[in-house]
């Protein structure tokens, strides 16, 4: 028993120590827009054309590139903690892996660019270091991180550009659509409810229906939105009789109040789920 106490002394130092690394580690703030600056360094302005750059992008290619600023990391590897912030914030697509995370741990004065496995082939570690040495840092060394962010982006964003990946997947576009055609879907209603007692329940739906997807069509050039709109109004034409022989007819207290399509604000941000597996390169200043 005397001969163990030696290595169980030892283990339980080793496991204290691991334990007060993990703890003291650096939190990884949360993600909610593509410029996190925890040190105030950038002003509103300049975070806001960031931001419009990097939407741009984002928009045209479908890849996401998120900037991180933090005051320092406390000891830890850049390279590690990048691989944490990936492992959290997780930007760009699912299984296309295209996102880039510049860090700035601007009190140690290094940073890191830590890019996604889908764009290891447009951004591999020797060109990573380039746009840290020969792009960012000048920059840095003269006081000016927010000509070095915006260059080193800049230079992200052209290698990006250059790459073939899938387009993007605008995954708003349905609601947007369905928002924007409302107007369409109203008048179809009033117009088929005109049209009833005329042609009668069948006929009105049915040409308030395509009369509704036809004009939203031309409008929109969104064919799916159009023809879920003409739908809708075919069956609230058709509703609106059986409703009205079971009494109470006429608009009601039902009618299209409500919910509808709101499409809410907040103006959060966050990653798409792309895999990170260490590639990029750091840097000093």
């Amino acid at each position: 028993m005397t001969r163990l106490l030696p290595i169980r002394l030892a283990f339980g130092f080793l496991f204290f120590w691991f334990a007060l690394s993990a703890w003291a580690q650096v939190a990884v703030p949360d993600l909610s827009r593509r410029v996190t600056d925890l040190t105030t360094t950038l002003t509103a302005q300049q975070i806001a054309e960031l931001d419009t750059q990097l939407a741009a992008l984002e928009a045209r290619k479908g890849s996401q590139i998120a900037v991180l600023i933090v005051p320092t990391l406390d000891g830890e590897d850049i390279a590690q903690f990048g691989i944490r912030v990936a492992d959290k914030w997780k930007i760009g697509r699912t299984k296309v892996d295209d996102g880039v995370i510049l860090i700035v741990a601007k009190n140690d004065r290094k940073l890191r660019i830590e890019v996604g496995y889908g764009l290891e082939g447009a951004i591999p570690d020797a060109i990573a270091k380039r746009v840290i040495a020969e792009t960012i840092t000048p920059f840095f060394k003269a006081g000016d991180y927010y000509g070095g962010i915006t260059a080193g982006v800049g230079q992200l964003i052209k290698l990006i550009d250059g790459e073939p990946l899938p387009a993007p997947v605008r995954a708003s576009q349905t609601g947007n659509s369905l928002e924007s055609l409302l107007p369409f879907m109203v008048m179809g209603f009033v117009v088929g409810s005109f049209l009833a007692p005329m042609l009668g329940r069948g006929t009105a739906s049915g040409v308030a229906g395509l009369g509704t997807a036809g004009l939203a069509w031309l409008t929109s050039g969104v064919l799916f939105s159009s023809l879920l709109m003409g739908g809708g109004v075919l069956l609230a034409v058709l509703l609106m009789g059986v409703m009205g022989r079971g009494g109470g007819g006429g608009w009601g207290s039902g009618g299209f109040g409500g919910g509808g399509f709101g499409g809410g604000g907040g103006g959060s941000w966050g990653g798409g789920g792309g895999g990170f597996g260490g590639g990029g390169a750091s840097g000093s200043w």
